[in-house]
């Protein structure tokens, strides 16, 4: 779904995903591929805290198939996306990673920004 940094931990390889997001917004739009986004943030969040945190993301990685990922790539996925330097993901932070990790997407970013706005704005 997602490409990972091109680096291995030791002598693992690379974590290597085939980027479904261009896909996933031709058949689903803006509006249905943010609603996805969406819903992936509330499979990983801290209900209790209302944002991703370490425990939630390392406790919700088989979800991700990434269940033997290590405590300190989990920390380098949060400290990624953490734009506003809690610590954490909230919604916003989440989808802004998500659109980053998928290169075909970041070609197309500025269109399909306008095109959430303006269903907003509907």
């Amino acid at each position: 779904m997602l490409m990972s940094s091109p680096r291995g931990r030791g002598n693992r390889p690379p974590l290597i995903f085939e980027d479904f997001f261009p896909l996933m917004v031709e058949k689903l739009g803006t509006d249905g591929f943010m609603e996805e986004l969406s819903n992936g943030f509330k499979l990983l969040v801290d209900r209790a805290k209302g944002v991703i945190t370490f425990e939630s993301l390392k406790r919700n990685l088989a979800l991700l198939g990434l269940e033997g990922m290590s405590d300190e790539d989990v920390m380098s996925m949060l400290r990624e996306g953490d734009l506003d330097g809690d610590g954490a993901l909230n919604e916003k932070e989440f989808c802004v990673l998500m659109l980053r990790l998928s290169p075909e997407l970041m070609k197309d970013s500025k269109e399909l920004l306008e095109e959430a706005i303006y269903l907003d704005d509907l």
